[in-house]
């Protein structure tokens, strides 16, 4: 296991892909139906330039529901990577949850601690990255995301856009801000009041060291 300082000053940007960063299509693979949601890389810029790393956090259940596979999925997944290149935003990771507990694939029917709301991705990416949860965000369409984010660590902000639609309580599901654009979350974002001291030590990021076996794929 890898050994973090007990400080760590870089701070990240965890993006929900679908209904976040993208429009979402259920369990597409196809990069042609792929819409950059409106505001995203003009937020995703800002984001960048104020020193945040940005990461993608994903449950592709689609895979455990044998819609698609894990190999139909990378094509896309890299043209989401590429797609952000060529407007100079670099993804410092992407990560994605392959699970489901129903699926019909046995391999990936499992309850597992990387499909959201539990916390695990953004676990990982905190232990490969030396990432600073407690100065770091998480922004997603549904309180799924929220509460993955609340659970390891990070601040949160709900995008608000229709894509949540059962609205069940929660100790972890209460978001910092709730917006209806991503723009409008950069906003709250860059603005926020600053940024909270890391405990010491940092109980949740040791445990990545635990989920780093059976957390969701990292394609960088």
């Amino acid at each position: 296991m890898k050994i973090l300082p007990k400080h760590q000053d870089i701070k990240a940007v965890f993006l929900d892909k679908d209904g976040t960063l993208v429009e979402d299509v259920p369990y597409n693979v196809d990069i042609r139906q792929v819409r950059f949601a409106e505001g995203a890389i003009e937020g995703m810029t800002l984001l960048q330039d104020a020193g945040f790393r940005l990461f993608v956090i994903s449950n592709q259940s689609g895979i455990a529901l044998n819609y698609f596979s894990e190999s139909d999925f990378r094509p896309m997944r890299q043209y989401i990577c590429d797609s952000l290149d060529s407007f100079g935003i670099r993804l410092s990771g992407f990560y994605y949850c392959p699970h489901h507990p129903s699926g019909s694939r046995a391999e990936y029917a499992t309850v597992c601690p990387c499909r959201k709301p539990a916390p695990g991705m953004l676990l990982r990416a905190a232990e490969e990255h030396s990432i600073d949860l407690h100065n770091s965000w998480m922004i997603g369409d549904i309180l799924h995301d929220v509460e993955a984010g609340n659970r390891a660590g990070c601040r949160t902000v709900l995008l608000d856009v229709g894509g949540e639609t059962e609205w069940l309580p929660g100790a972890f599901r209460t978001p910092d801000y709730a917006v209806t654009s991503l723009s409008e979350a950069v906003r709250k974002i860059i603005a926020a009041p600053g940024q909270v001291p890391v405990p010491a030590p940092c109980n949740l990021v040791k445990k990545a060291g635990v989920l780093a076996a059976t957390a969701g794929r990292l394609a960088l």
